[in-house]
């Protein structure tokens, strides 16, 4: 990880955080049953981190190379801005996010932890990653979270953000003193 001054710096500058999700928003475990229906855990407190980035006005965004409903259903529960699914290339989906939403790469946070993961993390200003990401993953990124993927390094990463942009107490507040 780069010096806290610097990372906080990169922090700082982000507009957007975009999430892998197999091993990032989940803890990489594929759970199948007979018919082949395929079912995923989620972390509610790295869900209650990008509610907090989204109440707070960045744009969060999903980028995977699988496609699954319960992906889609965690995504719109969390009120997230825009879903990339079936992305074999996530670069090209990561190219059309900043058109769209026109952000500079040093304005983007990404979170991954594995090989295909890396194309992303070279173009983007905060590039992140689990605990347990791949050893190859971890020499591309800035920030390397305490926690695995699925288990609080989400919330981590969310948090570092809100903090190195002065939103997060702004956004501890309003949450904690609602009735």
């Amino acid at each position: 990880m780069e010096n806290d001054l610097e990372l906080k710096y990169k922090a700082g500058k982000v507009k957007a955080v975009v999430f892998d999700v197999d091993g990032v928003l989940t803890d990489a475990s594929l759970t199948f049953d007979e018919d082949g229906k395929e079912y995923k855990t989620f972390n509610a407190k790295d869900g209650q981190g990008i509610v907090m980035l989204n109440r707070t006005g960045f744009v969060t965004a999903i980028i995977t190379a699988r496609q699954n409903g319960t992906v889609r259903h965690r995504f719109n529960n969390l009120g997230m801005t825009k879903l990339y699914e079936g992305c074999k290339n996530k670069i090209a989906a990561l190219r059309e996010f900043m058109a769209e939403y026109n952000l500079d790469p040093e304005q983007i946070a990404y979170m991954g932890d594995d090989l295909p993961d890396i194309c992303v993390l070279k173009k983007v200003g905060m590039p992140c990653c689990p605990q347990d990401a791949v050893a190859e993953v971890k020499e591309h990124a800035l920030f390397v979270a305490s926690k695995n993927g699925g288990r609080g390094a989400v919330r981590e990463m969310c948090d570092f953000v809100l903090k190195a942009t002065g939103k997060y107490e702004e956004i501890v507040a309003a949450i904690s003193n609602r009735e």
